[in-house]
């Protein structure tokens, strides 16, 4: 399958940096076009009193935008749902579907919907239920023209069936990308999110230090960097 698009559905500025901005920034080199959906502005994510929630969205919004281009990403969409109050619901699935029904990308990469014991702020409950929504949208609604039909009658946005998603942060990683060539622009991406890492000292030992398992688990070389992720087909 030849893929040249792409879509990142993430529910907080800074996830994708975090977990995938490695493995987008190689696709960006192999000209894959990847637009990035952001469900939440992340208007809870601040740890300083004395500013409003929508001061937060704002600094966020650029934060994430800034780092996107760090890794070649252009198209950055926010659906501005509160910070820390994702709900699965209809509205939210909807959102999502007219997103695909707009990209019409190839491969779609989420939050996984399930809880990995092992490292817990992975399964924030904002990303089990972004995650959980993303592959109700990706399989089958998206491709289901009478699911949310109002995106076919009122916008015009026909069914799109989506061949395959990449799930980040869950229990059972399955596909291993290797980001050593591209880690200085994912650690850049990162260092964008100002308001989230400028007070982390330690973020490029950490960063290292993660990817550095991934990649042991993968059976990579000693030295190399990889981020996991679970790989699927909707066929």
């Amino acid at each position: 399958m030849i893929t040249r698009k792409a879509l990142v559905v993430a529910a907080h500025p800074d996830d994708v940096d975090y977990l995938a901005s490695g493995t987008v920034a190689r696709w960006a080199a192999e000209g894959v076009e990847t637009t990035y959906c952001v469900v939440t502005d992340g208007d809870a994510g601040w740890s300083a009193g004395g500013v409003s929630r929508a001061h937060v969205a704002a600094v966020r919004r650029a934060e994430q935008t800034a780092a996107a281009k760090v890794v070649g990403v252009e198209d950055v969409r926010f659906l501005g749902y509160p910070d820390g109050e994702l709900e699965l619901s209809g509205p939210l699935r909807r959102d999502l579907a007219r997103v695909v029904r707009q990209v019409r990308p190839q491969r779609m990469v989420m939050p996984s919907p399930e809880i990995n014991w092992e490292r817990m702020p992975d399964s924030h409950p904002d990303h089990r239920v972004t995650g959980e929504a993303a592959l109700r949208v990706a399989y089958p609604e998206a491709r289901n023209p009478l699911a949310h039909r109002e995106l076919l009658d009122n916008e015009g946005l026909e069914a799109f069936a989506v061949p395959q998603l990449w799930i980040f942060g869950g229990p059972r990683p399955n596909h291993h990308v290797d980001v050593t060539d591209v880690f200085e622009l994912k650690l850049a991406a990162l260092r964008e999110h100002a308001s989230q890492t400028a007070h982390l000292a330690d973020l490029e030992e950490q960063l290292r230090r993660w990817l550095g398992d991934n990649a042991r688990r993968a059976g990579l070389r000693p030295g190399r960097l990889a981020e996991s992720f679970q790989v699927a087909s909707t066929a």
